[in-house]
């Protein structure tokens, strides 16, 4: 393929006839589709996109998100752009796996990605490329593990308005994500992990197949600094908050996520370049303005904060070789 590549994968997840059902998740990844191509120059055969419609080519699995990840992650060289949309349910999980509690997202058949997934693929980039991912999904603060925070936890005040639309939270509790688990695999265990791995296997996320840290012998691993990398976070909200589903009239009417219609209205009504800390900043003035309590966030390096959205930089390589 040829440099300067850009690439994407983009992730719809409605849960269709399940007590989990969302509805506009579908409209946020074509929108999205329609938005790489004709403002950023996205060819569209670089685009994968995965939803679980009946007619899927490709259900959106965690095997099969993983798969698209990987192989994007494989082909990119310095200079390329690559982007992950997800919209779908996110969740926060316990696991003996871990010293925290860890974010996730939830794909169609509920093996989990976590943020230690996405930390590994952000590991594996080469330097002078950018990964951006969008995550309109409820606890997306934080998907990329140990990312520094550039734009995090903004309190909810009083006096902040009500949303005044009908709206879906995309959010499973752990409770029933793990419910859900034990009634296939018969195990009585409240670790996640095992289930996991009884069902999935070696598709199971990385945070449940890699040794588990020590924290005696490594008393710092969760609060470690990492250097500056290509990674960048858009999250809907911040990690204790909810993400809305919803009918705006702004919209047509149609279902959306609240944060990617929002990301879609800011683009719209400015053409010209973005920074990603411009962005995010103003999706949330949207939100607040239309009655949405959820805080969108942005995680990535100093540089990347002010890096514009979905724009190559001529001298990433360069930038990163002094920073690092």
């Amino acid at each position: 393929m040829e440099k300067g590549k850009k690439l994407a994968v983009l992730v719809g997840c409605n849960y269709p006839n399940t007590p989990n059902e969302l509805h506009g998740c579908h409209n946020d990844v074509r929108a999205s589709r329609d938005m790489l191509v004709a403002r950023f120059g996205f060819d569209p055969t670089h685009i994968e996109l995965l939803t679980d419609e009946d007619d899927s080519s490709m259900m959106p699995t965690g095997a099969n998100i993983i798969k698209a990840l990987d192989k994007m992650v494989d082909q990119a060289e310095p200079g390329d752009i690559l982007f992950f949309h997800y919209s779908g349910h996110g969740t926060l999980l316990n696991s003996r796996n871990s010293l925290k509690r860890e974010e996730a997202i939830v794909p169609c058949d509920f093996n989990l990605i976590t943020s230690v997934d996405f930390r590994h693929l952000v590991n594996r980039l080469p330097k002078g490329t950018s990964f951006t991912i969008l995550s309109d999904s409820c606890h997306s603060g934080g998907l990329i593990d140990k990312e520094k925070e550039q734009i995090g936890p903004l309190r909810s005040s009083n006096t902040e308005a009500n949303i005044p639309l009908v709206h879906k939270p995309k959010f499973i509790p752990f409770e029933s994500i793990l419910q859900h688990l034990s009634s296939l695999t018969n195990i009585n265990t409240s670790d996640i992990g095992t289930h996991l791995l009884e069902i999935f296997g070696p598709v199971a996320s990385l945070m449940f197949r890699l040794p588990r840290p020590d924290p005696y012998l490594d008393p710092n691993f969760s609060t470690k600094p990492l250097k500056p990398d290509e990674g960048i976070l858009l999250s809907g909200c911040q990690t204790d908050e909810t993400s809305a589903d919803v009918q705006i009239m702004e919209n047509g009417g149609k279902a959306c996520g609240a944060f990617s219609n929002a990301v879609q209205m800011v683009l719209k009504e400015n053409s010209g370049p973005l920074s990603n800390k411009q962005l995010v900043m103003m999706a949330r003035k949207i939100l607040k303005m239309q009655g949405f309590k959820q805080h969108p966030c942005l995680y990535c390096s100093d540089y990347n904060a002010d890096a514009i959205f979905l724009c190559q930089a001529e001298n990433r390589v360069d930038v990163f070789s002094m920073l690092n």
